[in-house]
This record gives structure tokens, sequence and C-alpha cells, in this order.
């Protein structure tokens, strides 16, 4: 559908990937069979002020589109196209059936632009792009949708469907109030169906608008429509009457009303929500229909409810009733079906002698009574199924929208939505909207974090918003300080017939003491979410007992289940939550509980941790034999798991740093480095690691130091920061040696030889890494010998020993694919495409580098080295454009991921294939900063190779006496490391 950038296929939705990789999919889209060049690209998705690294950044988001659509999109001279079939692509279809309307046949072309304007859904390119993508492309594709909705508008207005007309411009006209053309033919079928006052109630309303915003009057042909309606004061004049009146009438005894609460003019976000209850509303399907809205208490469902009903007022002329079951509310009973089914057969004109006592006889006469009528019913804040079942009407042409806190299971037939907080944006519109767009842009940042303390919920935003109108000279900043206060959130976020607190408040009484007290203790867990077994732990019980417990607080909408099994507390909820649990529950209980969970990540983490790759120093497996035990089987589910947790994880580390236990925060620490550092959690990493590090060092724990210093050195290392990698690690070893750990030194060796690899340190680097080769090899770790016989082959290839490297990686390939080799098998393929690449197979090192990168795609670390590879392969043999892709897509990757340790590489071998290529200016600018930062660092090797390449670079680029002096610090550094670069540096100073 035209809108929002997605694709699908057989039905099913496919993946497009984020904000820049949709907008850039969607500019090919519109462009179809057509060049989009870099600039257009960049200027699409920044306007005016791209950054440095814009082309890089699209090239990337092109590589990862290419891969989702094989085939679709090619490079040109000047960028991109997208080869695909007009037909597949909204945009395209819409224009086709639209210029298919022949105005030579009326009853055609209407069906013709009703096909193409189903294939419009939304704003196109929304949540995506630049100020200048919406003038550009974005403004003039709605041009062309209003143009299309105003023929469509006319061509049923001649053909005598006025009806259609009406209802299908109600939503429109109030999306685009100035456009007159719409509102002449909306105005004009409001008349010809008979609401001559709605009619002229329309015009008044354009006529204001226009004088107010533009200082103008209505055009010519809207004033001459006006007069028209004016002056249609005989039966002859004005058009029949239809079906539909503004005020109560009686047909055979049945009342048509429309007793809907006043729309409210801030409605904000729900937007898709809105359109599939409209779409409920107004489809062909012959049944009572039926749909239930659900949400926590101040989620905004009654307002949602409300806003359908009145753009689905035309659909319905016999009438819109509104009923409050009082389900939750203050000082007031759920009322009963049967006093809810004689209000609603009251209003619809039985007389009240005439109502039958029993339930089951007024629910009989109330679907007898709708039998063939077009009714919407709004069953406003119901408690339970029993209450809404015998009220819902069974007649076609009918729609009852339920409104509930609780998920009413039973219901069949049932369109079901359920209301989650409103989005950022959303939120900071419904603020626009209340207070002014003006006073929101100008405390933007500070409007965020009101919202984000609000957690998006609509009642608490809508407090904060009234009391912000009464006291203008609020700013965001000093209501942001005011709710920071924990002890009185609650107070500011109630006034007059709006508190925050008594809406969540209402549901937790309607818990059981069971309920009650699991809700509790959810609101002191340790961390922001909590999966089943996690809550087992916490509430002390079974699984099967929790997930009913828990399941019991999903459906009254007290707990949230984002993700299957995994469940969270909305933030104000947890807040009232944490707040009655400081009163209703034993602080000892509490705590308890808090250790509970945390021993229960404790056991998954370290069993994660065993199946992510060989550890030195297992954590105790303290919950074993738990009843709450969450088993993993495999590598995949301890990074599912992880994924999952990893911020929980963290949490834990703080609970136990802060706690008094000697060894849990170091443990917890290093189960969770491994999988922070294959994904790139730089910060995630470092910080667990400076955490459990305090809390070792005020314990007096010399294990627990040496195993975090060992992480802190791993941390540094990703990070780049080498000099402070290798004296963790130093020390480290050190304090292993002192304490007689085998393992633990062996670890702290292994580690060490990254940092001397990185640092041009290969001598020191092969000693390392043979010792622990050797230690395994004695132990019969098989794991631990395959992973440091393929970092063995990194240190070949820097040697220049090509071909031991080859037969190095390639005899680790040949173990085949066992899943706790899969690290060493991804490091493997690298050498072997690096090998052939150095030995001129170029088609065996595509075919390897290939290979690689499919094996470690969301893998940051290894990914950005694949790329990267193959950059200097394709560098190799000519492919010059190809190769900068790859380069740049790496330092993206780096970028990203906030893994430092080899971007001054990749920047050399960037500028590298800039100078093979001739592009002398970029890989002069290119190595310069590769150089620098690999002297900051301390990246000797990596600095002498930048060194060499900077100093091939023609005068003017790089003088005589530059280059000299450039391929002297080179050579020096070779010559030291014994390297075969040396040879490449002495010939270049010879030919000075």
């Amino acid at each position: 559908m035209l809108g929002p950038i997605a694709a699908w296929s057989e039905g099913r939705p496919l993946p497009v990937g984020g904000p820049r990789q949709r907008c850039v999919l969607g500019a090919l889209l519109v462009y179809a069979g057509r060049e989009v060049t870099f600039d257009q690209l960049i200027h699409f998705l920044w306007s005016d002020d791209p950054p440095r690294t814009a082309r890089s950044v699209i090239q990337v988001q092109v590589s990862h589109l290419r891969r989702a659509f094989p085939g679709i999109i090619s490079t040109t001279s000047g960028g991109y196209l997208a080869d695909v079939d007009p037909g597949r692509v909204d945009l395209h279809r819409f224009r086709d059936l639209r210029d298919g309307a022949d105005p030579a046949d009326p009853e055609t072309a209407l069906a013709r632009l009703s096909e193409a304007l189903e294939c419009w859904r939304g704003v196109p390119f929304s949540g995506v792009g630049s100020e200048r993508l919406y003038y550009s492309l974005v403004s003039p594709l709605l041009e062309e949708r209003w143009a299309a909705v105003a023929d469509w508008a006319s061509y049923a207005l001649s053909l005598g469907r006025a009806n259609e007309v009406v209802s299908y411009l109600t939503p429109i006209i109030r999306q685009e109030p100035l456009r007159e053309r719409l509102h002449h033919h909306f105005i004009t079928a409001l008349w010809h169906t008979g609401e001559r006052a709605a009619a002229l109630s329309a015009y008044e309303e354009i006529r204001s608008r226009l004088a107010d915003e533009l200082g103008v009057d209505p055009d010519p042909d809207l004033t001459a429509l006006h007069t028209q309606i004016l002056r249609a004061d005989t039966s002859e004049q004005t058009p029949a009457k239809g079906l539909s009146s503004p005020f109560p009438v009686v047909k055979d005894h049945f009342v048509v009303r429309n007793d809907l609460p006043r729309d409210i003019p801030d409605f904000a976000g729900r937007r898709e929500t809105l359109e599939h209850l409209v779409g409920v509303g107004t489809s062909e399907d012959d049944r009572a229909r039926v749909c239930v809205i659900s949400g926590s208490g101040g989620s905004g469902k009654t307002t949602l409810a409300v806003r359908a009903g009145h753009e689905l007022v035309h659909h319905f002329p016999d009438g819109q009733l509104f009923i409050d079951l009082y389900g939750y509310t203050a000082e007031k009973k759920p009322l009963d079906e049967g006093a809810a089914l004689g209000a609603l057969l009251r209003a619809v004109g039985v007389p009240f002698e005439e109502l039958p006592d029993s339930v089951d006889e007024r629910s009989a006469l109330w679907r007898a009574t709708l039998r063939g009528r077009r009714l919407l019913v709004v069953l406003d804040n119901a408690v339970s199924y029993a209450q809404v079942n015998p009220i819902l009407p069974s007649a076609e042409g009918t729609l009852t929208l339920i409104t509930t806190r609780n998920d009413l299971a039973g219901l069949s037939g049932t369109d079901y939505v359920s209301l989650s907080m409103l989005g950022e944006e959303s939120a900071l519109e419904l603020l626009g909207k209340v207070l002014g767009e003006d006073r929101v842009v100008r405390e933007r940042d500070q409007a965020l974090r009101v919202v984000r303390i609000c957690g998006g919920l609509p009642l608490a935003l809508r407090v904060v918003a009234g009391r912000m109108v009464s006291r203008p000279k609020w700013t965001f900043g000093h209501v942001e300080r005011r709710l920071s206060e924990q002890s009185r959130r609650f107070r500011e976020l109630q006034m007059d017939g709006q508190n925050v607190e008594a809406a969540i408040d209402l549901s937790y009484q309607s818990l059981n003491g069971e309920q009650r007290r699991a809700f509790l203790l959810l609101g002191v867990l340790v961390g922001t979410t909590v999966d089943l077994h996690g809550a087992s732990a916490l509430l002390d019980m079974d699984p099967m007992d929790a997930d009913d417990l828990l399941q019991g607080l999903v459906g009254v909408c007290l707990l949230e289940e984002p993700d299957g099994d995994v469940y969270r507390l909305h933030d104000l909820i947890g807040d009232f939550s944490r707040y009655r649990g400081s009163s209703d529950l034993e602080p000892a209980e509490a705590e308890e509980a808090r250790g509970r969970l945390a021993r229960q990540y404790m056991h998954v983490s370290q069993r994660a941790a065993d199946l992510l790759g060989p550890r030195a120093h297992g954590g105790s497996d303290e919950a074993g034999g738990s009843r709450y035990r969450a088993e993993l089987a495999d590598r995949s589910e301890a990074e599912a798991w992880f994924d999952r947790h990893q911020d929980n994880v963290a949490d834990v580390i703080d609970f136990y740093s802060d706690g008094e236990s000697v060894d849990e925060a170091w443990r917890m620490a290093d189960a969770v480095w491994r999988f922070y550092a294959q994904r790139g959690k730089m910060g995630l990493l470092l910080t667990s690691q400076e955490k459990a590090l305090r809390a070792s060092e005020r314990r007096g724990s010399q294990r627990g130091r040496a195993v975090t210093l060992i992480g802190m050195g791993i941390a540094h290392c990703l990070s780049g920061r080498f000099d402070s990698s290798l004296s963790h690690l130093q020390e480290a070893l050190r304090l292993l040696e002192e304490l007689g750990d085998e393992r633990g030194i062996i670890r702290a060796l292994a580690n060490l030889s990254m940092v001397h690899e990185r640092t041009g340190r290969f001598r020191e680097c092969s000693e390392c890494v043979e010792r622990v080769i050797s230690y395994a090899v004695s132990q019969g770790d098989k794991q631990l010998e395959v992973m440091q016989r393929a970092n063995l082959a990194v240190v070949y290839m820097n040697l220049g020993r090509y071909q031991e490297a080859l037969a190095l990686s390639e005899g680790v390939l040949a173990l085949g694919a066992d899943e706790s080799l899969d690290n060493s098998r991804v490091q493997a393929a690298l050498i072997v495409g690096e090998a052939r690449t150095a030995l001129g197979d170029l088609e065996g090192a595509y075919e390897a580098l290939r290979i690689a990168v499919a094996l470690c795609e969301g893998k940051s670390t290894k990914e950005m080295y694949a790329h990267n590879s193959l950059g200097v392969a394709y560098r190799a043999g000519g492919r010059f454009d190809e190769a900068v892709e790859e380069h740049r897509t790496a330092l993206e990757l780096a970028d990203r991921s906030g893994n430092r340790s080899a971007d001054a590489e990749v920047l050399t071998d960037l500028g590298a294939t800039y100078s093979a290529a001739g592009r002398h200016a970029e890989a002069a600018r290119t190595l310069e900063k590769a150089l620098a930062m690999a002297h900051e660092r301390g990246e000797r090797y990596v600095a002498a190779r930048a060194s060499l390449a900077l100093a091939g670079l023609p005068a003017p680029v790089v003088d005589a006496e530059r280059a000299r002096g450039l391929l002297t610090d080179a050579l020096r550094t070779f010559e030291e490391q014994g390297l075969p670069d040396a040879d490449r540096a002495r010939e270049a100073l010879k030919d000075l």
C-alpha cells in the first residue's frame, strides 16, 4: 500500500530495515527504471547537512537492500537504479489505474479510481528522510493522491452516490482542511443526502479557516455552491432527504439518536489503529461486527472508540449509542447486564413498561429490535465477558466497539485491538495540539524527557498538558524536575477529573490476594523485563503456576507481554507497584525475591556462556536443581537468551556489586563479556567489568580482580586503547601466576596474543599462541586448540607465510560444521580468502570471503574484517568501486558497533585502494587519518603500512622528502619485526 515504505511477498510482510534503508529503497522505487544519483539520495536523507560519511552510509544501506531483495538494485555511473516491474510497486499501479479512467465512461472510471486509491495507506516515506525529501518527493505524491480523490468524488456525484462521497471524504477533509475542491465535493454530497444544515456548517468551517489562516475568501465556485444551498428552500430545489438526521427520529417506534460523547479536537497518534477500526466499520462483511479495544487505565481506549464512532457516523444511519458499563470506575459498581440492556432498549424507543424482567428476554428483545438496522454501539469500560455477551447485537450491519482493561477471552468472531503506549513522536504531537507546536518545539529535548517519564501514557500526558495550559509560565524543564521526584510524581499527575494513580489503583483493587503479591514483587525485580523462569524465581513458585498469575495480570492490563513469556511493567505502573509495595510488602520478602531472581540469572548466564565458547573461569551453579530452571540446549539459544536479557544482566551485576557477596559480581561480568564483545556492546562490556572490578577490589578478591582485569583488557583492546589493554592483561597475568591458576594464565596469554597482533608484535603474539596451543593439546581441549590455530594463521599471514596460513585455515574448515567451532570457522574462512588473495588466486579468494561474509553476518567484529578483506581482494582484481564499497561497509560496521580495534587498518586498506584506483587526493586524506590514528594507539605495524602506502603517492600529493621519512620509519618497524614488507620499503627508498 502507498504510505510508509513496506514490502510484501505472498501476503507476508518482509523486513525492510531502518529509516535510512527504507528511505533509499523508497526513492529507488519512486524512480523505478531510472537512475537515482548519490547527490539525490544524500539530499533525501540529510537535506543540506550530510555527514562526511554520507556516501559510505548509503552504500551500506544499498548493500543490505541487495541482500534483502536480490537482483533488484543495479549500480550506475552516478548512483543506483531499481530494476523492478512497475506493476509490483503501489505508486506505479496507482498511476496506471488513474490514467486509465476514461471520462466518457463514468462507471468504469469510478471503478478504476477506487482501485487506484486502494493503493494508498498513509503518508509516503513517513518517519524517514529529510525536509528536502518531503518537498521534492512526498508533497508532489500527495498532490497526485488528492487530485485522484477529487476526480473520484466528481464521478461518484455524477452517478448519484452522494452517501459514498460523504463517507469517504469525512476523514479526508479533516486531514486536508484547506483543499477547496475536496470541500466543494463534500458539501455538495452532504446537500444531496438531505443534510442541508450540515452542508452549510461545513461551508462555514472552511470559510472561517481560510479567513483565519490565509486571510482569503473561498473560491467563486464554493461561494456559488453556498448561495445555491441557501436558496434551496422548496422541495423541488432541495435534494431528497437521506436516512441520517442530527435529531432523534422515531421510525416504527425506533429512535435514531447519536449518543457519542464529544470528539476531542486534539486527538493524536493511534492512526493505524483508527484506520483499522474505520476499516472494520466500513467493511462489507455480512455479519454483526465486534471489536474489543483493550489497554491499561489511561491508555486512551474511550478516546479512540469515540473518535472512530465520529468517523463512522454516516455509515450507521440508524444511530450511534454509547453506554458506560462502569467496569473500572471509582465508587461505582459495574453495571449489570440487565440494567445495561434496559438503558439501551429505552434509548432506541422501547417504553419502560414494555421491558421484560429477565436478562435473557431483554437480550432477545434487543437483538430483535436491531434486526435490519445499521447501528453503532460503544460499550465503554467493560469488566468481563459475562457483562457484555448478552448485550452484543447479532444483526447484520451493526458494529459494537468494546473498551476494557480485560482481554474478554471467550468472545468469538471478534477483532481485538490492544493499545500500547504512545510513541515519542505521537506523544509530542499530543502535547503540541494541546499546548501549541511552538511551545513543544522550543523545548523539544525537555518535552521528550517528560514524555519518557510519563511512559507515553495518554492520561498522564493529558494531565501534564492540562496543568501547563493553566500555568503558561511553566516550562517543560520545570515539569521534568517536578516529575523526577519519585515521592511526588503521582501528585503531579492528577487534576480535576483526571488522576493517573487512581486509574491504576482501580485495576489493582480488582486483583485477588495472590495476584496482588505477584504484582508488588514484580515492582522490585532486578532489571526491566523478566521471562517466565525468572518470574518463577521472583515469585517462588513453579513455572506453570507463575504463568497463570502473570497471564492474569496481563489480562487486566497491569502487566505487558512484549514478547512470548517475557513481561514488563509500564513505567508508571511500575512506580505504582513500588510505591504500594513499600507499605504492603515486608522488606525481607522483597530482598529474598530479588536474591532468588539474581541467582536465576547467575545460573542461566553461566550455562549460556559455556555454550558461547571455551571458558577459564566458569561460575558456580548455585541454582542447580532449581524448579525455576531454564534449560538452554545450544549456542543459538544461548545467544537468544543473552539478546533478550543483556540489559537485565547488567542490572544483576549492579545488584551483586552493591551487595556483600564476594564472587557473584565478577562471575556475572565474566559470563557475559563474550556476548557483549561479539555484539559490539562496548559500553555494556566496559561498564560491567569496571563495576565488577571495583567490587572485587573493595572485597579483597584477588581472583575476581584478575578475571575482571582480563575483561577490561578485552574491552580496551576492542575499543582501540591498546596500551591500556596491555597494562590490564599483564597485571592479570601476574596475579594469576601468583594464584597458580593455570587455566587463568592461559586465558590471559590468549588475550595478550590478540593485543600483540594488533600492535604488530608478531613474535610475542606467536609465543603466546603457541603456549596456549600446547596447553590445549595437553588437556585434550579441541575447541581451544582449534581457536588458537585459527589465530596462529593470522600471525602467519602478517609474517608473509601465506601457504602455512592457508594450510592451517583449511584444516580448521575441514573439521565440519561443529557449532562449538563457529567462531574459529569464520576466522579460518577469512584467512583462506586473504591467503588466496596474497597468492594471486583471486577467484578462490572471492569465493572464500563471500562465504566468510555470510558466516559472520550479524557478528559485528568478524563482519567488519570480512568486508574489509573482500575489499582487498577486489582491489587486487582491479575492481576498485566494489573494493571501496566493501571498505566503507567495514567502517560503517565499526562505527555502528563501537568496535574500534581495526578501523585504522581498514582506513589503511581503503587508502591503498584509492591509490590503486588513481584517486590520489582521497588516498592521501584517508592514509593520513589512518597514520595519525595508528600512532595515537600504538599500532606500529598498521602505522608502518599506512606510511608505506602514503609514501607511494606521486608528487605533489606527497613530496620526496616526506616520502623518504615515511619509508624510513616503516622500514625500521618492518625490520624489527622481521616482516616481508621490509623489502618493499627498501625498494621504494632506492627509487626515490
